[in-house]
């Protein structure tokens, strides 16, 4: 990864929400080529859900991923599903980093904790590292991002044992309920129209002709490790969300970042949006899915309601991450503008959900 750090500690300095002491003492037993008085961590910076640490010691790299401190959405944050969705996909064409080692044990480090493969490659977040590409590496790495998801979405969960990751029947309704009672538990201030978005979605929910699929479940640009010389992407990250399901909710949510956030003043200099969409130069969403459908079976069909969905479950996602905020428990920078996406992103799932 080349994000850049939070923080470098001195070795074995702990780094806010890591016991480096206490994480030493563990991998004596179960890595011990990562355990010695040379341990150090950072944080790497970025990621607004999920906590990403560097682990340097003895010549060694890996990464160490945790739940974020505090305010824990329920099952939003379960380390073992990340890790057994990775472990499972790493024979197929889907690059994903290597799965080390799993800690159910949250005594460890206080929450559970896994460890992975470090891929070198970049995130492109920002309009500072997106602006300086050509328009054709921008075009191609949209394009390589919507055929890993089409291959994603063509893998057999039951070939590589995932045939119970998931309940597809009835997913999209389930979608419905369980973000509204994430952003029930979420609420600290009032929010115009979200309750309408979320009554609107759940009285016109669809049956989900494709469910069944493996859906990778917060899929976009700045999830995936890439490279431009050549372009290329070096492995998808953040399974947090990952589920047996209907692959046009990845779709809706992809579009919601690319055309909706993509297309917002609010999410200018944002770290959730900022560098997507065609307003940084890249294609259409329509473009991406033209490539999209061109490589899957999937029926894309009118992905209005999936928009909806999406506009809804990331409104809740930026409310959670502000309620983290106020509270102080949130590491890292830009994280005081993410309340701001909250509105337009309602106002728009209204009007998305209403299509025909």
């Amino acid at each position: 990864m080349t994000e850049p750090a939070v923080d470098s500690p001195a070795p074995h300095s702990s780094p806010r929400g890591l016991d480096l002491d206490r994480l030493s003492a563990y991998l004596a037993t179960h890595r011990p080529e990562l355990a010695g008085g040379d341990l150090s961590a950072r944080l790497i910076a970025g990621g607004k859900s999920n906590l990403t640490y560097l682990l340097r010691a003895g010549g060694h790299e890996v990464v160490l991923r945790r739940p974020p401190l505090g305010h824990v959405l329920a099952t939003a944050h379960d380390m073992a599903r990340e890790f057994r969705v990775i472990s499972a996909l790493a024979p197929t064409g889907v690059p994903v980093p290597a799965a080390l080692l799993l800690c159910a044990d949250p005594d460890v480090i206080g929450a559970p904790f896994y460890l992975m493969e470090r891929v070198h490659g970049e995130v492109f977040r920002t309009r500072a590292q997106t602006d300086p590409l050509t328009a054709d590496q921008r075009r191609e790495l949209a394009m390589a991002m919507m055929d890993i998801l089409a291959a994603l979405h063509t893998v057999d969960p039951a070939a590589v044992g995932l045939a119970d990751f998931g309940r597809p029947e009835g997913y999209l309704a389930r979608q419905v309920r369980r973000w509204s009672g994430q952003l029930d538990r979420s609420r600290s201030r009032p929010l115009s129209g979200v309750d309408e978005l979320r009554d609107r979605l759940a009285a016109t929910a669809p049956e989900g002709a494709n469910a069944g699929r493996i859906v990778h479940g917060d899929y976009r640009l700045d999830n995936l490790l890439a490279t431009v010389a050549p372009v290329g992407v070096r492995a998808v990250l953040d399974w947090e969300m990952a589920t047996l399901g209907d692959p046009l909710a990845d779709l809706g949510l992809l579009l919601t970042y690319w055309d909706v956030l993509g297309d917002s003043d609010a999410a200018e200099g944002n770290p959730v949006a900022d560098g997507l969409g065609p307003r940084a130069g890249f294609p259409t969403g329509a473009e991406l899915i033209d490539r999209y459908a061109g490589r899957s079976d999937v029926d894309v069909g009118p992905l209005h309601w999936h928009v909806a969905l999406g506009c809804f479950k990331l409104a809740v996602i930026c409310e959670g991450i502000h309620y983290r905020h106020t509270k102080g428990q949130t590491l890292g920078e830009g994280f005081d503008r993410i309340g701001d996406l909250v509105t337009p992103l309602v106002t728009h799932g209204l009007t998305a959900v209403e299509k025909r």
